[in-house]
């Protein structure tokens, strides 16, 4: 199983979505996770994790583990080329290095050159950035590229936005 993340911040909450998916070319079957947590940790730039790892990990602690092959996250797993983790690489690590993960970011990050790949998608002229740890960069890219839509962004990555947003 593949699981996605998104998280979205209002009112000084935060509402964290998870896709649960089995085949990455999916566009309709799949199990929604939800939570909202209270009082979370305003954005220290350079430091995004310290406010989304611990809505995601509180998510997780929700879902069986057993089955997960592979989490998807809004974000990067290196912010450099020395490996500096970011959102994607703490999540590893809080997960004992036991589930790969594949960051999938809207915008660049300038100063990781060596450990991310660009990807267009459909007739965008923006890529979405994808980095990886746990799984090879190319294998984490042909993944991203096989999901399903015809645009920018993958059917269930907007879904999963969409979701994140929805009655707040």
């Amino acid at each position: 199983m593949i699981l996605a993340f998104d998280t979205y911040y209002f009112d000084q909450k935060a509402k964290t979505v998870c896709l649960e998916f089995s085949q990455w070319n999916e566009d309709k079957n799949f199990k929604v996770y939800t939570e909202i947590i209270e009082n979370v940790e305003e954005y220290i730039p350079g430091e995004f994790y310290k406010r989304e790892l611990p809505c995601i990990v509180s998510l997780l602690n929700k879902i069986d583990l057993s089955t997960i092959d592979v989490i998807v996250v809004d974000g990067f797993v290196y912010l450099n080329d020395d490996q500096k983790f970011g959102l994607g690489g703490y999540l590893y690590e809080k997960l004992n290095k036991h589930i790969p993960i594949i960051g999938v970011a809207k915008t660049n990050f300038a100063s990781i050159e060596n450990n991310k790949k660009a990807i267009f998608r459909g007739d965008s002229k923006k890529p979405l950035y994808i980095t990886s740890i746990g799984i090879d960069l190319e294998e984490a890219y042909k993944k991203v590229e096989s999901m399903h839509g015809d645009f920018r962004m993958p059917t269930l990555l907007k879904e999963l936005d969409r979701l994140t947003k929805e009655n707040v």
